[in-house]
């Protein structure tokens, strides 16, 4: 089995009380994102090589990576972000 590699997610939300992260590395269920400087969240996940996908959960809504070029479709009508290790 290859080795997990850290990797940092961000989200800039300023006006945000609350951002988690969920993908398919975590079977969907929410990560804790702190928040920092500027309003930029932050969190750091080990991820195996490979592809991944996720979303943020901010305030009780999903939202899309707004930096992320790669995206799949899902099962609710929307696209998931697709990050690859």
């Amino acid at each position: 089995m290859a080795k997990k590699k850290n990797r940092v997610f961000k989200l800039t939300a300023p006006d945000a009380k609350k951002v988690s992260l969920a993908g398919s590395f975590s079977d969907w269920k929410k990560v804790a994102m702190e928040a920092g400087a500027k309003g930029v969240w932050r969190v750091q996940v080990a991820l195996e090589p490979g592809e991944h996908e996720y979303r943020f959960f901010v305030d009780g809504h999903w939202q899309d990576d707004p930096t992320c070029e790669e995206h799949r479709s899902n099962d609710f009508g929307t696209q998931n972000c697709i990050k690859r290790v």
